[in-house]
């Protein structure tokens, strides 16, 4: 080709053939650039929206390698789903847990990143060793806790232990009432253990 004769600024005939050729390539085919790469994923566990906690409410770490993850810890969160969500949010806080489900359909939602601490259990030491799953309801109504917030809780309670090595027992899987100085009563007497438990081991 004639580069003297070219118009400045036009592109060479080369650069519009290719430019056709990749008009016709499958976008899903062609390399992934900054534009169209598809974003880090924000949450850990697969079934889980995202519904970020204010970053005043946890503590950034690097876990397991920052401590040990030893614990599931329940709660029942004497909130709605969406409220307890919503106070995860609120700065002035200083609360969180990782996760929320919720009563009428079991939908999961994460809150805080498994590899950081949530201000959930009260005391600082179970707090940088376990990770807590709050649930939607209220300890003294029974009718919350509905047999698709079970499952779906020991769904996530049992890929927890697998990704994390905790034993699927009553010793590592534990109520918020049974952390030492808890002031809290959750989950509660009308929380079914031993359903829970069954659930969580035939996974």
């Amino acid at each position: 080709m004639d580069y003297a004769r070219r118009t400045p600024g036009m592109p060479s005939r080369r650069r519009l053939l290719q430019g056709a050729a990749l008009a016709v390539v499958p976008a899903a085919l062609l390399p992934a650039t900054r534009a169209t790469a598809r974003p880090a994923r924000l949450f850990d566990y697969p079934d889980a929206e995202w519904a970020p906690a204010s970053t005043s409410n946890y503590t950034a770490s690097s876990r397991p390698g920052s401590y040990p993850i030893d614990f599931v810890v329940i709660h029942v969160a004497q909130e709605t789903y969406a409220d307890t969500i919503a106070i995860f949010q609120n700065p002035q806080k200083k609360v969180s847990a990782h996760y929320v489900v919720r009563s009428s359909d079991g939908q999961v939602a994460q809150c805080v990143r498994d590899r950081n601490i949530g201000w959930h259990a009260g005391n600082w030491d179970y707090n940088t060793r376990s990770i807590g799953i709050e649930h939607e309801g209220w300890v003294d109504d029974p009718a919350w806790f509905t047999e698709a917030m079970y499952v779906s809780s020991a769904e996530l309670t049992a890929y927890l232990c697998a990704t994390y090595g905790i034993p699927k027992n009553r010793d590592h899987i534990i109520g918020h009432n049974e952390v030492p100085g808890a002031t809290h009563t959750d989950p509660g007497p009308h929380w079914d253990w031993d359903r829970y438990l069954s659930l969580v081991n035939s996974l």
